[in-house]
């Protein structure tokens, strides 16, 4: 029998990729906003119950040392996608919603890493990352580019930014979905435009009292940052935003296809304005904040219950986090901080968004895998940073040298076939850097910007040498040991500066 070997050799390179891929998990991660370590029950949270959450965690491993790179939303989201910290790129900070795209397309990202090795990829949910080029303005009306797609997902339905930011709309694979061309979309963060209602001129119509900063165009009896005309047709109703973003997660979920997916699923919940569907008003015991976390726990919930019906749960990583620590008041007087009780959103940690303390940063973590990953506790120092490294090594895909030069690969820590993780990591707060190696936690001699109870914005002066905390003995970084111990600060400090490339010392910053 005479065998034709070029034949041969393509059937045989095809039977390898359909293994390979066959292989390759399915890749969820559910991207939760202002949750903090001690919101899930898991956690040990009793305020609030997250039934769908605490059972992921017990079919999985749950880190107790894993971090966010960054204790506010735009850069731990620049990170987490890039596998570069943020502080790298000057300007990965909280942006407006009408800000360009943050990422270079050249960059290499999670999606478009999996996208080159035959994975589907979508984003559902907060984006937050900017849209447009740079130096031009921006057409709401027609395509808006560059954005997700040029970064590798394939499908996206998403915000431009929060929900507390204009425009109020929803973007779908790069046009503002349900616009009618005849109510076009027009947005401004400087000079206000049009007639529209504000929170300043008709708080008349506020569904929730909001502060200056918050007092822009009312959409949905929500003031908002910023304002914005036009558009009518196409703005959401927040009582029913999660539920959107569900319904198009759910549809990517069950789209027939013969190759694996990764999924970007960033949830909106418990960002303000927090107003949760009337049916799990009431939910919780902690009032709004805590009835959106009940909201989100279902959600997720339909989620698990969608891979299960699929019969893609066992073949599926799902991977759960947040993107910073908990805020209680962040510009919307819906009594969180009054109906919080003995609750402790960020668990044990000191502080909480924005800060660089602990509650900052440090975040809940919970790998699922059914079929790889024996349920476990791992106290293993990790970070968001480090998942496209992890992915890339998990699927074979090349990571261009360069690129993606703070994330480190411990696929092997995620899924459980190893304990040991990072040596050491980079938090970023507003306006400092902070240092965790080992158990040793340093910051440096500057501000720690955090929210106070009141709501307010305040600082925390460290002085010379910084402050050096032993997290074991004192995780709510309280005892400054920097003058029992000076050689460890000094060394500390001169790692922290290895890391960043520069003084650890930044100027006063003058405003938030």
């Amino acid at each position: 029998m005479k065998v034709d070997i070029r034949s041969f050799i393509i059937f045989a390179m095809l039977s390898a990729a359909s293994l390979l891929a066959a292989e390759r998990p399915n890749i969820l991660i559910i991207y939760a906003d202002d949750v903090g370590y001690g919101d899930l029950g898991c956690y040990g949270a009793t305020g609030v119950a997250t039934p769908n959450l605490d059972r992921l965690a017990a079919s999985g491993i749950r880190f107790t040392s894993a971090y966010a790179s960054a204790s506010t939303c735009t850069p731990s989201r620049y990170s987490l996608l890039t596998g570069e910290y943020a502080f790298r790129n000057e300007g990965a900070v909280i942006l407006p919603g009408n800000a360009p795209l943050l990422i270079d397309p050249a960059k290499p990202t999670i999606a478009s890493l999996l996208k080159a090795q035959g994975y589907a990829t979508g984003l559902v949910g907060k984006w937050h990352l900017g849209l447009g080029k740079a130096n031009e303005n921006l057409d709401w009306n027609g395509e808006i580019k560059p954005g997700p797609r040029e970064l590798g997902f394939e499908y996206a339905y998403h915000m431009a930014a929060t929900g507390d930011r204009v425009p109020t709309v929803f973007i779908e694979n790069g046009r503002i979905a349900n616009l009618d061309p005849a109510d076009p979309v027009h947005v401004s963060y400087g000079k206000p435009i049009g007639k529209e209602p504000t929170g300043i001129s008709h708080p008349d119509l506020l569904k929730v009292r909001a502060d200056e900063q918050h007092s822009g165009t009312i959409v949905d009896g929500i003031s908002r940052i910023g304002t914005m005309t036009g558009g009518k047709a196409a703005r959401w109703t927040d009582e029913e935003m999660p539920g959107t973003f569900l319904k198009k997660a759910v549809e990517f979920i069950d789209a027939p296809r013969e190759k694996p997916f990764f999924l970007f699923y960033a949830t909106h919940e418990n960002h303000v304005p927090r107003l949760p569907h009337p049916r799990f008003r009431g939910s919780s015991g902690l009032g709004l904040r805590g009835d959106a976390i009940v909201e989100m726990d279902w959600g997720i919930g339909v989620l698990l219950e969608t891979l299960e019906r699929r019969k893609l749960l066992n073949r599926t990583l799902v991977i759960f986090t947040s993107d910073n620590g908990p805020a209680l008041f962040d510009g919307y007087h819906d009594e969180a901080i009054e109906k919080n009780g003995a609750h402790r959103s960020a668990g044990p940690w000191r502080g909480g968004k924005y800060s660089a303390w602990e509650g900052g940063t440090r975040m809940p973590f919970i790998v699922s895998w059914p079929t790889t990953i024996e349920p476990s506790l791992c106290d293993a120092l990790i970070s968001q940073v480090d998942l496209l490294a992890s992915f890339a090594a998990l699927t074979g895909a090349a990571v261009p040298e360069g690129c993606a030069r703070d994330s480190r690969n411990l696929i092997d820590t995620l899924t459980g076939k190893s304990m040991s993780g990072r040596e050491q990591l980079v938090q970023q707060g507003v306006g400092i850097e902070a240092l965790r190696r080992g158990d040793w936690k340093y910051l440096p001699p500057g501000q720690v910007t955090y929210r106070a109870k009141t709501g307010t914005f305040s600082r925390e002066t460290i002085a010379e040498p910084g402050a050096l905390y032993y997290l074991p003995e004192d995780p709510s970084e309280q005892n400054d040991l920097a003058s029992s111990y000076p050689a460890k600060a000094r060394e500390m400090r001169a790692l922290l500066e290895k890391e960043i490339g520069r003084s650890a010392i930044k100027p006063k910053a003058k405003s938030d």
